[in-house]
């Protein structure tokens, strides 16, 4: 398979999941009652609110390999963009981010679990 055709379904993968977890989400938040309830309230089209989230979190599971292949496939786009906005500097751009992003998801941890 040609590169540019699995770049091509990569991207499409990536927008129909995205696409999707944006709507079961907006169906958890807004439709679907949560709380305290009649039983009867908490289904949509057959399913229960909790395979709805089930569903969710699938798919927001699939969409982080889906994201990592998406940015090895672009790597070099992302390199040269990188050294055409930050000259020299780039590689430590691109460290910061990277360091940034793991700051991020400790802070999310911490505030998850404490």
């Amino acid at each position: 398979m040609k590169k540019n055709t699995l770049k091509y379904l990569i991207n499409v993968t990536l927008f129909i999941d995205m696409t999707s977890i944006a709507v079961l989400g907006f169906l958890l938040g807004f439709v679907i009652p949560k709380g305290q309830g009649h039983l009867s309230q908490k289904y949509f089209l057959g399913l229960h609110r909790h395979d709805w989230a089930d569903i969710h979190l699938y798919l927001a599971l699939l969409l982080l390999p889906l994201l990592v292949f998406h940015v090895w496939f672009n790597w070099t786009w992302v390199i040269q963009s990188t050294k055409r906005y930050f000259g020299s500097h780039w590689k430590n751009f691109l460290w910061a981010i990277s360091f940034a992003w793991i700051i991020v998801l400790i802070v999310g941890w911490f505030a998850v679990k404490f």
